[in-house]
């Protein structure tokens, strides 16, 4: 399966001093845990094994060697042997299915960031890219056509020559393996490559990757209820006793699914409201005041109308918001004495952005800087509003906005 990162581009914001530059203040770096065994790089797209599929080999083992110890008496203890190479061949199977897909994107100048092999099979992450409903499918169903492929080659092995019985037993698993990931794959729900089909169709017929994607998503729901219908409930409705290591299996599969394609549907509802996302729209009224001004400044702008005020350094940056509480809080004799640096909480190093930003760019930009309050600025550095964390959350959220009294407390 693959793994898709939207198109991202860092927002630029507005400068009085230096026109423009990108996410201003220095972050330090944070160390990435390693998620797996890096196996090196195929075709230039690096390859990660992650501990996880560990688990799915000691499954394989457990589950499969009795019964090919069963089947193959003359196999022995051996036969765990095999099952593990099973687990092995299976490995190298998802391996190709993934490489197809960094290698079809490849064509289309999509870069690849990694392939991951794990628990569930595997994935290929892509860094920024532009799709297309053509090309997104082709580039999805490029991982089933590719176990087609070795399914049918490892037929023409088994039909044309006469192999031993270890190596007899482990093509034949190899040609079902692919075969049974290529079908399974096709099937027309997210996260399967299938629903790439589903996503692409509808995406054609609306304009609306999001509601292709909603549409797979549910698509993928529909899958796991017949997966349950067919391997769990058919069986016990006729009275049978489901196998334990059927009953897992299924278990771990539907809920695989079942969490990919709720995710799918949940990416696709935020996409479909990305375009609410403005920080012209969203953000409330304010006036950008010195940082050597006073609470009287603060009170005038406020009578003036605006609904925020936003403090200034000498450089003319936004560095901190008037609280509204400890503005009211001022004795009137003291207005003119009292700075409104005391009155005002901080803003994040750079929580300023341009008032034309919108969608996916302004929630990259936001992601990267602490806090949850940010100066709206316009072409010429002049702030026009103030954006909170909140209206964006319940924008993209559809969830009411909820109303904070002391917003000093969130950048702390």
């Amino acid at each position: 399966m693959q793994r898709a990162r939207p198109r991202q581009r860092v927002i630029r914001v507005a400068d009085p001093d230096a026109g423009h530059r990108s996410k201003p203040g220095a972050e330090p770096v944070t160390p990435v845990r390693r998620e797996g065994i890096p196996l090196g790089r195929i075709a230039g797209v690096p390859v990660v094994l992650a501990y996880s599929w560990f688990v799915i080999a000691a499954f394989t083992v457990i589950v499969y060697g009795p019964v090919l110890a069963k089947n193959n008496p003359m196999l022995g203890v051996s036969a765990y042997i095999v099952a593990f190479a099973y687990a092995v061949l299976l490995l190298i199977s998802v391996l190709v299915h993934e490489l197809a897909h960094a290698l079809t994107a490849k064509i289309y100048g999509w870069p690849t960031q990694k392939i991951v092999l794990n628990l569930w099979g595997g994935h290929t992450q892509f860094e920024s890219f532009t799709a297309s409903p053509g090309r997104s499918l082709l580039v999805a169903l490029a991982g089933p056509a590719a176990n087609f492929v070795l399914a049918g080659a490892a037929w023409l092995v088994l039909g044309t020559n006469s192999l031993g019985s270890v190596a007899e037993i482990l093509t034949n698993i190899f040609m079902w393996a692919n075969f049974l990931i290529g079908v399974f794959n096709v099937l027309p729900g997210l996260p399967l490559d299938g629903g790439r089909l589903v996503e692409s169709i509808v995406w054609k017929a609306t304009g609306s990757q999001a509601k292709g994607t909603v549409a797979a998503g549910w698509g993928g729901r529909i899958i796991v209820l017949a997966i349950v219908y067919w391997f769990l409930l058919r069986p016990f409705l006729a009275g049978d006793r489901p196998d334990f290591s059927l009953l897992m299996i299924t278990i771990l599969v539907a809920g695989f699914l079942w969490m990919g394609a709720s995710a799918s549907i949940q990416q696709g509802t935020l996409r479909g409201r990305l375009p609410l996302v403005s920080a012209a729209t969203l953000s409330t009224p304010a006036a950008g005041l010195p940082a050597t001004g006073t609470v009287r400044d603060a009170l005038r702008a406020g009578a003036a109308g605006t609904k925020s005020v936003v403090v200034c350094g000498p450089d003319g940056r936004p560095q901190g918001v008037v609280d509204p509480d400890a503005l009211a809080s001022v004795p009137g004799a003291a207005a003119d004495t009292t700075p409104v640096t005391a009155i005002s909480f901080p803003l994040a190093a750079g929580a300023y952005v341009p008032e034309w930003s919108e969608g996916q760019e302004l929630l990259q930009f936001l992601s990267q800087v602490e806090g949850r309050h940010y100066a709206v600025v316009d072409h010429n550095g002049t702030v026009t509003g103030l954006l909170t964390q909140d209206a964006v959350l319940a924008a993209i959220t559809g969830k009411r906005q909820r109303h904070d009294r002391h917003p000093q407390g969130q950048n702390r």
